[in-house]
């Protein structure tokens, strides 16, 4: 698991920014629609504040512990794929597809 812990430190920036990148390209589509401004900017705000929440932006109390828990969310907001864990051990490959069927 040291293995597994010490790889997710240094992905999971990298993870963010790509997800930080595909969001901000989901902005401009919104900022660049038909809508009324006051569309535009509700629509941006929700959308803000909702992906603020994702773990693929901030992934709050970051440790050994919650490692499991961050890749589900990571997972779950499709900040990440399985294909993106080719890295890390079998087991905890394992334990994330047993816990996402």
């Amino acid at each position: 698991m040291e293995k597994d812990w010490k790889l997710f430190k240094k992905k999971l920036g990298g993870w963010q920014e790509a997800y930080m990148d595909k969001l901000i390209e989901e902005y401009k589509d919104i900022l660049n629609s038909e809508a009324s401004s006051f569309d535009k900017y509700c629509t941006l705000r929700k959308k803000i504040y909702d992906d603020y929440k994702s773990p693929g932006v901030l992934a709050r109390d970051v440790s050994r512990s919650n490692m499991f828990i961050i890749l589900l969310g990571l997972l779950r907001d499709q900040a990440i794929n399985m294909d993106d864990l080719n890295e890390f051990s079998d087991e905890l490959k394992e334990d994330i597809e047993q816990f996402i069927k």
